[in-house]
């Protein structure tokens, strides 16, 4: 499992979606970002996962005690 986080300054990160395979999440994060500002920093797509956050984090392992099943598993834009 790979887990994406969404934060902004100021405010904890926090779980927005799981992904099946890192290539997954890649690619998702690829299509979310409308502009890349550098160092996993960005503005992103209304209606993704990490709208309303300025920056993102991945992770092969939990970074929070967050329930991964409150989130989308392998979100799409599709699903959004």
């Amino acid at each position: 499992m790979h887990y994406l986080y969404g934060s902004k300054t100021g405010v904890p990160r926090r779980l927005v979606a799981t992904f099946g395979s890192q290539q997954q999440l890649a690619a998702y994060v690829r299509w979310a970002t409308l502009k890349d500002l550098g160092n996993n920093r960005g503005k992103f797509e209304q209606g993704s996962a990490l709208a309303g956050y300025n920056a993102w984090e991945q992770s092969a392992e939990p970074l929070t005690d967050e329930d991964e099943t409150a989130v989308y598993h392998n979100p799409s834009p599709s699903m959004l």
